[in-house]
């Protein structure tokens, strides 16, 4: 019996990409994104008050370079580090790190920003997907690292992979996919 429920608790763990850490206060949600502007980050690495006007292009290209760097971690349940990362982590931090503030799960961050259609999608957009019936509710998130015409890559998450890029084209991406947001 010990043994069962240990296996069930297991397997419950893993099964999930996503923090469940909830808030005590609900508040009401808007598709608000919070942001900072005060500090900049200059050539050399120092921080400085003087604002650096920014394209949301060059930011989105910052916040996928700053997420291509947690690829090959391993999987963590509501992980933020290189010691590992979970989807919703992975976005979370990308975009905190540019003082754009997401809310920590998937399925809130999928209530922020604007819905955009599939053929607008851009570098530093947000796929969201449900990859598990048992909801039937957003558990997943990944960040948009390469548009085009032809192709639509992502950076992501997984329980067995860790960080990884895939395809929307790939079978099982295709149908899990729910929606495309537009934080920048």
């Amino acid at each position: 019996m010990k043994k069962g429920f240990l296996i069930f608790f297991l397997i419950l763990s893993f099964s999930g990409c996503k923090s469940s850490k909830k808030a005590k206060n609900k508040k009401k949600t808007t598709s608000e994104v919070i942001t900072k502007t005060t500090e900049t980050d200059n050539s050399d690495g120092i921080y400085n008050a003087t604002p650096k006007e920014e394209t949301s292009t060059s930011k989105a290209n910052d916040i996928v370079k700053f997420a291509k760097q947690f690829k090959g971690v391993k999987y963590r349940w509501g992980g933020t580090t290189k010691a590992g990362m979970d989807c919703s982590g992975l976005v979370y931090e990308s975009f905190r790190v540019h003082d754009i503030y997401l809310p920590r799960i998937s399925r809130d961050m999928a209530k922020k920003g604007k819905k955009i259609k599939l053929k607008e999608v851009q570098e530093g957009d947000l796929l969201f997907f449900k990859t598990r019936n048992r909801r039937n509710a957003i558990n997943h998130v990944g960040l948009v690292t390469r548009s085009t015409s032809k192709t639509l890559e992502f950076i992501h998450a997984t329980t067995k992979k860790g960080v990884i890029i895939s395809k929307l084209s790939e079978d099982y991406w295709n149908k899990s996919f729910v929606e495309a947001r537009r934080i920048l």
